[in-house]
């Protein structure tokens, strides 16, 4: 067995880091094309080994979850940003918030939201018109924000508040674009780019203040003037079960900052940019979306769909998946080694990260026929039935899954059926660069003209 996994000659200090932020994209599927399954690279400040067979990401995310917890990068930004919430949490903190939290993302509860998720989308739609210009990206995001406050913090959102989220999304995402510089300066130190880091983070924590003072003034116990729950009378938006387990003295107001800060962020950054992506896909292919326009004239004729309706949308969802196989907005996750394992035939070492990159294995011609090529028919169930399990996991696996994905996809649903029904949308750049961040996102506006049906 070999000690070490083969992998690209980094430079002192900086590692590999430089090429990584140039293009993370090309410098992971370079990798993976050179060097097999287990790739050996150095981003600093510890050993890291790049995984892309389906099999050992199993292992990893399904298998053995307890000996690979999320990897801590060294960077407290983002906990700054994001505290001890659901998708940093780990142990008894994260059992017992994922716990509170799952009637929230309850089955039978999103299929109650599609309704309000039309109605967001509905109104949106109205202000525009045929030949308008705009940005998708930050379309679908103030959609997807405005539905997300409504669905989880059990509130409307002001559109002035709409647009102070939207106006803190640059500075942060620039936070935690790759730069191997970045670990030479701490955090503390006062560059503009850390006081513009912190005052993104104060402004949307005055956001966050507004929203949990409204809800505690409106209510959040049974009888109270919100959406409620059939079998328990009282409302099970996220924010309520986190007010009522406060008062239980279950939650501080520090956690319901940080569940409130990810379910913002996390909860509609995600769901906006699988959106943009078909967009731009579906405008890049006309006989696919010619295809998905006769399946919702076929199934709504013209009405407005329904959660029930979704279910029947079967090339919609096709169209999605491959959306998100071509472009994962989460494009790698982290876990880290907490003991010496074999992966691969290598001997990985206690304390070592590992890399499990989308954006890699979902274009793999391993797995997929042409891979770049977009083709939602690869999506029928004879076709996917071929593929490994984790030869496509854009919401993660295993117990730390995102909770959100039954939500996320009712949401990319009906807002793409929404849409469809009224316009073409063209798109007017040149070929879409990307950047990555925490999330993967257009490098430029991802401007569109929309053309009424």
């Amino acid at each position: 067995m070999s000690i070490r996994p083969p992998g690209p000659q980094g430079v002192p200090l900086f590692g590999n880091g430089q090429q990584f932020a140039d293009d993370p994209f090309q410098f992971m599927t370079a990798c993976a094309d050179a060097y097999g399954d287990v790739v050996a690279f150095d981003l600093g400040p510890i050993p890291l080994y790049m995984l892309t067979n389906p099999q050992d990401i199993k292992r990893v995310l399904v298998t053995e979850p307890d000996r690979f917890p999320k990897l801590d990068l060294g960077d407290d930004a983002i906990y700054e940003l994001l505290g001890d919430g659901l998708l940093l949490s780990e142990g008894e903190t994260w059992q017992q918030q994922r716990q509170l939290a799952n009637p929230a993302f309850h089955g039978r509860r999103i299929r109650t939201l599609g309704d309000m998720m039309v109605e967001h989308t509905e109104s949106a739609v109205g202000d525009w018109n045929d030949g308008d210009r705009l940005d998708i990206q930050i379309e679908m995001a103030r959609l997807t924000v405005r539905i997300i406050v409504t669905a989880m913090l059990g509130t409307d959102i002001s559109e002035k508040r709409v647009q102070r989220v939207q106006e803190n999304l640059e500075p942060l995402g620039a936070r935690f674009e790759p730069d191997p510089f970045r670990r030479l300066i701490p955090d503390w130190a006062p560059t503009a780019e850390n006081r513009e880091f912190r005052a993104a983070i104060a402004d949307l924590e005055s956001v966050i203040d507004d929203i949990v003072a409204d809800r505690r003034q409106r209510g959040y116990e049974a009888g109270a003037d919100t959406p409620v729950d059939a079998d328990t009378d009282e409302p099970m938006d996220l924010l309520s079960l986190l007010l009522r387990a406060k008062d239980r003295g279950e939650q501080t107001d520090r956690q319901i900052r940080d569940e409130m800060m990810t379910m913002l962020l996390a909860g509609h950054d995600t769901t906006a940019l699988m959106l943009t992506y078909t967009w731009y896909l579906l405008s890049q292919h006309p006989a696919v979306e010619r295809r998905l326009h006769a399946e919702l004239d076929s199934v709504l004729g013209g009405a407005t769909p329904t959660a029930a309706d979704a279910r029947q949308l079967e090339y919609t969802e096709q169209v999605l998946n491959e959306a998100m196989r071509l472009y994962p907005p989460v494009y790698t996750l982290f876990r880290e080694a907490t003991a010496d394992v074999k992966i691969g035939g290598y001997r990985i070492p206690a304390g070592s990260g590992l890399m499990l990159p989308q954006w890699v294995v979902h274009r793999s011609p391993r797995w997929y026929d042409n891979p770049d090529q977009f083709d939602p028919d690869r999506w029928t169930p004879e076709r996917a039935a071929d593929r490994p399990r984790f030869s496509f996991f854009p919401f993660g696996g295993g117990p730390r899954h995102c909770i959100g994905k039954q939500f996320s996809m009712l949401e990319a649903k009906l807002i793409l059926a929404t849409v469809a029904q009224e316009y073409r949308l063209d798109y007017l750049g040149d070929a879409l660069d990307l950047r990555g961040s925490l999330t993967m996102h257009p490098k430029e506006p991802v401007a569109m003209r929309l053309e009424s049906r």
